[in-house]
This record gives C-alpha cells, structure tokens and sequence, in this order.
C-alpha cells in the first residue's frame, strides 16, 4: 500500500502532457482542395474555333434537337457570369481555413477550401460542409460534430467570400 499512492501520482503526472497533446497545423500539414482538384474553370475557355467550311451535305434535312444553338456572345456572356472568390484565411484553434467560391450568375456553382486543418475530422467534414453550402446557397450551415473549429472557421470564409461577390 505504502508504494501504491506514489506509482499512482507519477503514472498520472506522467500521463497528463499526452492527454493535453494536441498536433498543430504545422505537424500534419494543411488540405488544398484547389490544388489536387484539376482547373475546371479553364476547360471551357479551351473552345474549338469556329467551323469555317460548309458542312458537307448528305441529302438528309438535320434533327431539330429541341434547343436553339448557343451563339458566341451567349457563350462570352455565360462566361463572364461565371466568377471564383476567395474568402479571407480564418485562423481556428484546429488551424488556418480558407475557401473558394465560383459563383454562376448569382447561384453558388462551387466552393472548394484553399486552406485548412490536415486531421480526420477536418478531411470528414470538408465535404459535408461543401455538399451543405451548395444546398443552402449561403454560408447558413449547420456545424459539423467532431470538426466545431473548422466548421465554424469554414462558415465565416464562406461567408466574406459571399459578402465579396455581391
């Protein structure tokens, strides 16, 4: 008895510095969506130019498709609706988050995270959080359990960048 009560101070003394270890940002590194995701925004400025030859004729007339042909200022117009901001980087207790959004029109298109916290709750949550912000269309989403610091971090990005389109 006499060797228990010291074995059990220094076995608590030495477990407290694990229990309150917490891994910071620059440990595991940081999420960028934007990086590992391909550019689609430039895919469709890589357009064909125009045919400039007559089709060549087969004696048939051609299906109506039900839709009129898009005309290139159509297109340009469409384009330049089409707009990507990013909101400010917020620093959390988890880490830095920051994200991007592409608007079309005024419709939120996409919204990827330039920056955030690189743990397994943060890589659960980004795209619960993604999938919420296009439903809503706004930065109103609910919080996601196990990642509070980074949904709460990733609403306020979301939400500058919102303010920032208009």
């Amino acid at each position: 008895m006499k060797r228990a009560i010291p074995v059990l101070a220094l076995s608590v003394a030495g477990l407290v510095p694990v229990w309150l270890y917490s891994p910071g940002a620059a440990h595991e590194g940081e999420i960028n969506e934007a990086a590992a995701a391909p550019e689609t925004q430039q895919q469709p400025q890589k357009q064909a130019a125009p045919q400039t030859t007559a089709p060549k004729t087969t004696g048939s007339a051609p299906k109506a498709t039900g839709s009129a042909p898009t005309t290139q200022p159509q297109q340009q117009q469409q384009q330049a609706q089409t707009r990507t901001v990013s909101g400010p980087a917020v620093n959390t207790e988890e880490g830095t988050v920051q994200v991007q959004v592409t608007f079309q029109g005024t419709k939120i298109t996409d919204v990827k995270a330039l920056r955030a916290p690189n743990s397994n709750p943060t890589r659960m949550a980004l795209p619960i959080l993604r999938e919420s912000a296009l439903k809503a269309q706004s930065a109103d989403i609910d919080t996601v359990s196990g990642a509070t610091y980074t949904s709460e971090g990733y609403k306020q990005s979301l939400q500058a960048a919102i303010d920032g389109a208009q």
